[in-house]
């Protein structure tokens, strides 16, 4: 599509539920950039490590994997509250106001009721590493349940933004889909 969305930053109001989802999702983002930056400045000592000193790395890899696949699990609320997921807003622009509206409910609600079902499964996945002691089989053995958490974490923090974004459409915080009505 070649127009722009006037789409931004979903609106909290004066809301004091939407002010600390917004709060929340804000801290999970830096939390999520502080992992990048951790698993680029271990990058950076692994190759150090490697090819300055001719050593061997043991732990530097996996958790390089971890943090970064935990940056990107708990880095989803932040981005859903920036609205800076994939959209295509061709059907919600071409909708009417109240259609928007009702399409805004359905696929939020949808949404809510997948996450939902994601965090519950990965609950139960954290709880089965942690419950069983489950250690990766590497020579660094991390205990599994440590960078599972973020599978619970990332997801339950999505499913309470997901929900704000659900409250802000009924009670008229935020417009259907971030879009100004034409």
């Amino acid at each position: 599509m070649a127009g722009h969305s006037s789409a931004a930053v979903a609106h909290a109001g004066n809301n004091p539920f939407l002010r600390a989802v917004a709060a929340i999702s804000t801290v999970a983002g830096w939390c999520s950039a502080a992992m990048i930056v951790a698993a680029v400045a271990i990058t950076c000592q692994m190759i150090f490590v490697r090819f300055v000193l001719n050593g061997s790395t043991v732990w530097q890899t996996e958790a390089v994997i971890y943090l970064v696949i935990a940056a990107t699990l708990v880095g989803l609320p932040y981005v859903q509250r920036l609205r800076g997921h994939v959209n295509v807003d061709l059907v919600p622009l071409s909708l009417p106001p109240r259609a928007r509206f009702f399409l805004a409910l359905i696929t939020l609600s949808l949404s809510i009721l997948i996450v939902g079902i994601m965090l519950f499964y990965g609950f139960e996945y954290w709880h089965f590493a942690w419950d069983r002691g489950w250690r990766s089989d590497t020579v660094w053995g991390v205990r599994l349940w440590i960078p599972y958490l973020s599978l619970p974490v990332g997801f339950g923090l999505l499913l309470l933004q997901l929900i704000a974004d659900l409250v802000a459409v009924i009670t008229r915080v935020d417009r259907p889909f971030g879009l100004e009505d034409a």
